[in-house]
């Protein structure tokens, strides 16, 4: 498996706080190694996101990817809301 970083994925990873950071490279570390652990709560989106994924971070931290062939493209980090807001927008 591949994995890449969209650029706006990095601009919300590098403004995030230091322990969502190391919370993130954690979970990261986890998901190479079992991408449907149970700590990710790894899902599809349906309807008209179709095709993005979900992962757990923290309690309210998301990190949101695509998946294309058999690279990971991360593209969004950050909170459960504002994932979603800037999905729509």
């Amino acid at each position: 498996m591949n994995v890449r970083f969209t650029k706006k994925f990095y601009k919300h990873y590098h403004k995030a706080p230091i322990h969502i950071m190391k919370a993130f490279d954690k979970k990261l570390a986890l998901f190479l190694l079992d991408p449907f652990h149970s700590q990710l709560n790894n899902h599809l989106f349906s309807g008209n996101r179709k095709g993005l994924w979900s992962i757990n971070i923290t309690g309210d931290w998301r990190a949101l990817y695509v998946r294309d062939g058999d690279t990971i493209i991360f593209e969004l980090l950050g909170t459960h809301g504002n994932c979603i807001d800037k999905l729509l927008h």
